[in-house]
């Protein structure tokens, strides 16, 4: 099989005939034959898709024809297989879920640091709050040296865990990071927003820095939402997988716990299953 080229991108964006785009979004996809999601929301576009060189290639030629979405930054990566099962174009309330309806990263969002620019500044060990804004499971799998990390399920929770920082981290510098620098869009208005005065986002995000200046100062893998789990600083496939019961990501020495039998449990949901052992076997004497 031919190398899978799987391109994510996303540009925010006044789109009110978001309605009216679906359609055609699903047409050029299917005759294209290529595999992932398009979200379209009135305050913009965020895709993820996989197939091969060409077909992508007109795919972007195709997303080009209307001026708003001409030149969205794209992450590239390559696989041996189609990491998507199938096409969806999806219409949503936002690109990217924060439910607060006065951030609108078309209108105003917080300033970018480069990767080389920000990898410069941990060379050099600048003082600098480098905040992880992805959610518990994603850092697990891996973050940067140092990171601060929030301890959130969701990004919806981000800025209820902005507002417990302490109030004398407002005026340090801050650098944050998420995956490919959809999130810190957003996550930077609420920072300034709650007060932060120095706040930048990773341009790219963790992708992005990947891509350009590699794994330095960064440990582990990036989580990354589709079938190959996590990549590594080289925007290679590793060995992380997925629970199929939980869905929370597994190293290789979390694989080999006892506590992980496929496709039952993991280390994250063994206390959940025994439970429901529990109940299911009482259940069962009930009936007897």
């Amino acid at each position: 099989m031919d190398t899978i080229v799987n391109i994510a991108g996303y540009r925010f964006v006044d789109l009110p005939d978001r309605d009216a785009l679906q359609e055609p979004f699903q047409e050029l996809c299917a005759k294209l034959n290529l595999k992932g999601t398009i979200l379209l929301s009135h305050e913009g576009i965020n895709f993820f898709l996989a197939g091969s060189q060409e077909q992508v290639d007109q795919f972007i030629v195709g997303l080009e024809k209307d001026q708003r979405f001409v030149d969205i930054p794209l992450k590239v990566s390559h696989s041996d297989y189609q990491p998507f099962r199938r096409m969806n174009v999806r219409l949503k309330k936002e690109i990217i879920s924060l439910g607060l309806d006065h951030i609108k990263p078309a209108e105003f969002t917080g300033d970018e640091i480069t990767p080389t620019e920000f990898k410069q500044w941990l060379d050099e060990g600048k003082e600098v709050i480098v905040l992880d804004t992805r959610n518990d499971y994603e850092c697990r799998v891996g973050t940067f040296e140092d990171a601060m990390e929030l301890d959130i399920k969701s990004f919806r929770d981000f800025p209820r865990a902005v507002s417990e920082m302490p109030e004398e981290l407002k005026d340090k510098p801050v650098v944050m990071f998420c995956t490919g620098g959809i999130r810190c869009e957003k996550a930077s208005v609420v920072m300034l927003d709650a007060g932060f005065t120095n706040v930048k986002q990773l341009k790219g995000g963790i992708l992005g820095y990947f891509e350009e200046v590699g794994g330095a100062h960064w440990n582990g893998d990036c989580f990354v939402f589709d079938h190959r789990v996590a990549l590594n600083p080289q925007l290679e496939e590793t060995q992380v997988t997925q629970c199929y019961a939980c869905r929370e990501p597994l190293s290789v020495e979390e694989q080999q716990s006892e506590d992980y039998q496929f496709p039952v449990s993991c280390p994250y949901c063994i206390d959940r299953q025994q439970q429901r052992d529990i109940i299911t076997a009482q259940q069962e004497r009930d009936k007897a």
